[in-house]
C-alpha cells in the first residue's frame, strides 16, 4: 500500500552531530489516503472499521492514586493515538541527552489503517470493594462481571483489567508499535496485566476469513455496512448515559486443541461446526450466504444441522434475533505443555494457538452472555476449545478534536 509514511523521525548519526539538544526533526504531516483511518468522530475506530489483518490487545491494571492521574493518562493516550493513527511519531523531537520520544521501529512504514480502541473494565469503577476514583456510582449496569461459563479455565494472569487497548493494522509491526508507545506512556499510572497479538489472513474484500480450524468464520456476522443494524445491536443508545455512541467489548483468548481437531474425520468436523468446510455453506447446501434453515431435515427426518452444532447455537434465529459484531483474530503463542483430555491421553508440547475472540454489542447481558451461556453448555465444539482468559470492557463513544477518551464519564 502506498500510503503515508513516517518520515524524518531519525536523521542519522551524522545529521544529529550538529543538531541542538532539543531540535525538532523534520516533521511528517499526515496525508489523507487509504492508509489512514479517521481517529476523531462519533464512534471509536476499530469497531465497525473493515477488519485489518493484525491486532495487538493489552489490558492494564491502574496503579494511579488519584482520579486526576487517570484523566492525565487518558489525555496522553488520546493525543498519542491521534498522532499514531495519522502516521506520525508520538514525539517528533530528538534530544541526544534523553531517550527518544518514539521507539522508531515504524519509520518509513505506512500507517496501515491503524486504529486504536480504548476500553474501561469494571476495576476502573470499583476494585476490591474500593471506589478509588469516585466512579462507582457511574458504572454502567451493562458492565457486568462476566459469569464463569461451563468449560472456562481462566488463568488469573490473563483475565480482567481496569483498562484495555486494542491496536489493529494491516502491518503487525505497526499494531505492536502503537501498544508499545501507549504502554510506555502509561508506566507512571499502570501495570500491564496481559497481552495477546493476533492475525487474520489477507483475503479479498467480500471473502470470509478462515480460522485455525480451517472453517470460514463470520459468515452470519452483523453487517458493518448496515447502519440500522449497528444502531440496534452494536452502538449504545440514550439508555447508556455517558456511554452513548460506545459499545461493549468482550475479549477472550480461546485455546484450540488443534492436534486433536486435526485427527477428526471431515464429516465429524462439518457436523460440529454445522457448515461445509470448503464452501462454508450450510450442511446440504452450496451457497455460503444462504439463510441457515434450522428446520431442514434429511430423508430420515433428522435435522441437517445438528441440534448442538456451533452454527445452530450461535444463529440469531436461535437467540431471539440477538446479534453481536464479531471481530476476532487467530493467535499463535508457540508451544506449551499439555496433558490431553482425550484418547490416547498424550502429554507433551503442543501448539499454544487458538482464537482471540473479540465481539462488540450494545448490551452484553442480552448479547454475548445470552448467546454464550447456551453455547458453553451444548456446543459440540467445546471438546476442542478452552477459554483461558479475557474480560468485558466498556468502550466509550468517539472522541472530538481537543477532547479525550471517556471525557463524558469524568466531566459530566
Amino acid at each position: 500500500m502506498s500510503g503515508a509514511t513516517r518520515r524524518g523521525l531519525f536523521t542519522g548519526a551524522a545529521g544529529l552531530a550538529g543538531v541542538a539538544a532539543a531540535a525538532p526533526l523534520a516533521q511528517a504531516k499526515p496525508v489523507v489516503d487509504s492508509a489512514i483511518e479517521p481517529f476523531h468522530g462519533p464512534h471509536q475506530g476499530g469497531i465497525v472499521t473493515p477488519q485489518q489483518t493484525h491486532s495487538y490487545f493489552a489490558a492494564f491494571d491502574l496503579t494511579a492514586d488519584k482520579r486526576e492521574e487517570v484523566v492525565a493518562l487518558l489525555r496522553a493516550w488520546t493525543d498519542a493515538a491521534a498522532r499514531l493513527t495519522a502516521g506520525l511519531p508520538v514525539d517528533d523531537t530528538q534530544d541526544p541527552a534523553a531517550p527518544p520520544g518514539d521507539s522508531g521501529e515504524v519509520v518509513g512504514l505506512s500507517p496501515a489503517r491503524l486504529t486504536i480502541t480504548f476500553g474501561f473494565g469494571p476495576g476502573l469503577f470499583v476494585k476490591d470493594g474500593a471506589d478509588r476514583y469516585g466512579l462507582q456510582g457511574r458504572r454502567p449496569a451493562a458492565l457486568v462481571d462476566l459469569p464463569r461459563f461451563v468449560g472456562d479455565q481462566l488463568v488469573p494472569a490473563r483475565t480482567g483489567g481496569d483498562l484495555c487497548v486494542q491496536a489493529c493494522a494491516d502491518d503487525p509491526q505497526v499494531s505492536f508499535h502503537a501498544v508499545r508507545q501507549l504502554t510506555r506512556i502509561a508506566l507512571p499510572w499502570t501495570q500491564t496485566r496481559w497481552v495477546q497479538n493476533g492475525f487474520l489472513a489477507g483475503y479479498a474484500p467480500g471473502q470470509t476469513p478462515r480460522n485455525l480450524m480451517g472453517f470460514k468464520d463470520g459468515t452470519l456476522n452483523a453487517s458493518i455496512k448496515d447502519a440500522k443494524v449497528m444502531d440496534q445491536h452494536v452502538w449504545v443508545g440514550d439508555e447508556g448515559g455517558w456511554m452513548k455512541g460506545g459499545s461493549y467489548m468482550v475479549a477472550r483468548p480461546i485455546r484450540i486443541a488443534l492436534e486433536h481437531w486435526d485427527r477428526m474425520k471431515l464429516a465429524f468436523q462439518e457436523q460440529t461446526v454445522g457448515r461445509h468446510k470448503l464452501s462454508g455453506a450450510t450442511l446440504g447446501g452450496k451457497d455460503e450466504f444462504a439463510p441457515l434453515d434450522l428446520d431442514a431435515v434429511d430423508a430420515d427426518g433428522n435435522p441437517l444441522t445438528p441440534e448442538n452444532a456451533h452454527a445452530r447455537l450461535a444463529a440469531p434465529a436461535n437467540n431471539d434475533g440477538v446479534q453481536i459484531l464479531r471481530r476476532s483474530y487467530s493467535y499463535d503463542n508457540g508451544v506449551s505443555f499439555v496433558a490431553e483430555r482425550w484418547p490416547p491421553w498424550r502429554q507433551g508440547l503442543e501448539l499454544d494457538a487458538g482464537l482471540m475472540f473479540v465481539c462488540h454489542q450494545r448490551d452484553p447481558r442480552t448479547g454475548f452472555v445470552k448467546i454464550f451461556d447456551k453455547m458453553s453448555r451444548f456446543d459440540m465444539m467445546n471438546q476442542f476449545v478452552t477459554p483461558i482468559g479475557g474480560g468485558l470492557f466498556a468502550c466509550p463513544g468517539g472522541i472530538a478534536p481537543g477532547g479525550y477518551v471517556g471525557q463524558a464519564l469524568f466531566e459530566a
